[in-house]
């Protein structure tokens, strides 16, 4: 890829060559931590970026790629080629720059990927793996990435993440998020099976709604000393307390397997989201949530694949006042922790901004999966700076299952860069020192500070 991508004049070129370097602290991503401990070397490219990469998945089956050749058996290099045959035609889409950016970083190749030259990328990419023995441990130090933060259920032994933290000559810092997704999905059909193994996890048994109050008040202890300070939920209810409903009620009636109403399931929701705030705060972990987001759309790739297989999509739009609903009570009970607000919803972002900065401690969160490209970036950071307090901003994540995935904190910076040199170039901003303290603050500061640092 060029040097110059993104990068439209010399001031934001001068910009970026000052924070390109600078750490990563990736955090929420879906790495393995299993992987990470492991450290085994990769036997290809096509395993490197096609084994749990979905977004890749997604644009090989909008292409009509018959599944073996994205989730199934066949063989690499015709995956491989597969692959380059769909990037070859797929102008606009993030994943043509964002595969180039990762071929020149972590292979040096500078060639563009097409079905006529995928043989010999392929090669020449997997004669580079087995001549540097490109590993996970490898990809990470490589990309200069100081810590990352993996997802990760409450009833998770964390064994990966203790013995990473045991080792001395590794030194990026490998710490868990607590992702409570399944513990409050409740909805589930074999949601009474995830309780009987939280409760033997946590040595009582979770019948009743205090019982699951206290599993995960314990959990959460015993995160945090592994090192968790941030916590996560992406599920599609969104809270809304009804008085109506008793949520304790509701949690017996999921465990019978009894269907719950959605307004039941919300108010459950509302219930739980207040009083892990709470927990949160007090142990001063950051809460992110996820919003606006359909899981599992195709029942038929759910069946046959499996969850996140690229089968989700943009959920519908949450009335502002719920949100705002939600974080007053938190506040009102001050037990409000520090807050990351994300959408799959573009409608979303002013709504979200501008609640968000009604709340002392409240963001705005990163560009987040479908939105995470130039203009999607663009757009998030203007609404942000418009309406609040860009120095805010925790900055960039991958919200990655790969080890190439760092190439988009390169591709977020360029982005960023520009932007700030737009405003010094018009005037509109004075000062070039105090722009790299905002791209630096941006870059990491803000994200080192979510992990004490």
């Amino acid at each position: 890829m060029r040097n110059d991508l993104f990068l439209k004049s010399d001031v934001a070129k001068n910009l970026y060559d000052a924070v390109r370097d600078l750490p990563i602290v990736d955090y929420h991503c879906h790495l393995s931590p299993k992987e990470i401990l492991e450290d085994r070397e990769f036997p290809d490219i096509a395993q490197i970026w096609l084994g749990g990469d979905h977004y890749k998945w997604r644009l090989m089956r909008a292409c009509g790629v018959p599944e073996a050749l994205i989730t199934g058996d066949a063989e690499p290099r015709e995956k491989f080629r597969a692959w380059a045959a769909c990037l070859e035609t797929a102008m606009g889409n993030p994943l043509y720059v964002w595969s180039h950016m990762e071929l020149s970083m972590f292979f040096g190749i500078e060639d563009t990927l097409t079905a006529e030259s995928a043989d010999d990328i392929f090669d020449r990419a997997n004669a580079y793996i087995k001549e540097h023995h490109l590993s996970p441990r490898k990809l990470m130090l490589q990309s200069h990435v100081e810590l990352v933060a993996t997802t990760d259920d409450p009833a998770d032994s964390l064994e990966y993440h203790k013995e990473i933290a045991k080792e001395k000559n590794f030194p990026v810092r490998v710490v868990p998020s607590f992702r409570t997704d399944a513990a409050l999905n409740i909805c589930r059909a074999n949601y009474r099976d995830y309780a009987l193994h939280l409760g033997e996890v946590c040595g009582f048994s979770v019948e009743t709604l205090d019982d699951l109050k206290a599993a995960l008040s314990k959990r959460l202890d015993f995160f945090c000393e592994n090192g968790c300070r941030v916590s996560d939920i992406g599920i599609e209810g969104f809270p809304k307390e009804d008085k109506s409903c008793d949520a304790a009620e509701t949690f017996k009636k999921a465990l019978k397997g009894k269907t719950i109403p959605e307004s039941e399931f919300r108010n459950f929701l509302f219930e739980m989201y207040v009083y892990l705030a709470h927990e949160y705060k007090a142990h001063h972990v950051t809460m992110q949530l996820h919003l606006n987001v359909k899981r599992n759309a195709c029942t038929r790739l759910f069946e046959t694949v499996g969850p996140d297989a690229g089968g989700d999509c943009v959920g519908d739009p949450i009335p502002e006042h719920e949100v705002a609903v939600l974080l007053d009570t938190m506040d009102r009970r001050d037990s409000l922790p520090h807050t990351i607000l994300y959408t799959l919803e573009p409608s979303m972002y002013m709504a979200l901004a501008t609640t968000a900065g009604s709340f002392k401690g409240v963001v705005p969160g990163a560009a987040w999966w479908f939105c995470d490209h130039k203009r999607g970036m663009e757009e998030q950071l203007n609404i942000m700076a418009e309406t609040g307090h860009l120095g805010q901003f925790t900055g960039m994540l991958t919200d990655s299952r790969s080890f190439l995935s760092y190439a988009r904190h390169d591709y977020f910076r360029r982005v960023l860069c520009n932007r700030v040199a737009e405003e010094l170039m018009d005037a509109t901003f004075l000062s070039e020192k105090a722009a790299l303290k905002l791209l630096t603050d941006l870059c990491v500061e803000n994200s080192r500070k979510l992990f004490g640092e």
